[in-house]
């Protein structure tokens, strides 16, 4: 049986290619002139398109926000863009406790450390200004418009999470008094309550916010020129 060996300078040539090929990619920071992708306009996710050799342009951003905790230490962003099927909203952070956090959107854009609920003047805490739930059409969580999947942090201290909604809207971006991303200090458990535990099920405060803690984060989210331009 003949075998065909194959020249050791082709095999080099090859290797000498592939490492080209390799060494032409880079990790472009997806920060532009010290702006996060919110502020110039291009959704994160077009960064890791592009990483991954594809050809999805980066959507422009509508609005976005930076993640700061009680003390105005920046965390992390967040941007909120046009999905395939609705709007994209994308969480990037550091220095946050490991595990699940409950993740929403909240009806006022304020984020105040010791502040006072709207709902209840009477009671004070961290970023209580923010309100409740952005509610939109549903009575009750989890089918707020402001619901989304909770945030998971590595042990690392940073997350990263990606999620499209069909349920919020970009007038509700652009509303008066704006709104507000709250990470909270537990999980969430979208008032899933079984009968077994209680015969009633969830009551009023687990539908509130799905018994998810105090809120640890928040971003107050303003609309881009992007987002702004779409406006009109």
């Amino acid at each position: 049986m003949r075998r065909t060996v194959l020249p050791a300078l082709s095999v080099l040539s090859i290797a000498a290619l592939l490492t080209a090929g390799c060494a032409g990619r880079d990790n472009t920071s997806l920060i532009t002139d010290g702006k996060a992708p919110w502020q110039t306009g291009e959704a994160a996710a077009g960064g890791h398109g592009a990483a991954s050799g594809g050809t999805a342009s980066a959507a422009a951003a509508l609005a976005g926000g930076e993640i700061v905790d009680p003390a105005g230490k920046k965390l992390g962003t967040v941007s909120v863009s046009k999905g395939a099927h609705g709007l994209t909203i994308q969480v990037s952070g550091t220095g946050m406790p490991p595990g699940f956090h409950g993740l929403h959107l909240h009806a006022v854009g304020k984020c105040e450390p010791n502040s006072a609920d709207p709902a209840n003047p009477g009671t004070t805490g961290n970023f209580l200004s923010a309100g409740g739930h952005l509610a939109g059409g549903g009575a009750a969580h989890p089918e707020h418009a402001g619901d989304l999947p909770s945030l998971y942090v590595l042990r690392d201290g940073t997350a990263m999470l990606s999620t499209e909604t069909d349920r919020l809207t970009e007038a509700q971006l652009g509303q008066e008094g704006g709104i507000s991303l709250l990470v909270h200090a537990g999980p969430d458990n979208y008032a899933n309550i079984p009968t077994r535990y209680a015969a009633g099920g969830a009551d009023a405060e687990t539908k509130k916010a799905g018994d998810a803690g105090a809120r640890i984060a928040c971003a107050v989210i303003t609309k881009s020129a992007a987002g702004a331009a779409a406006g009109h």
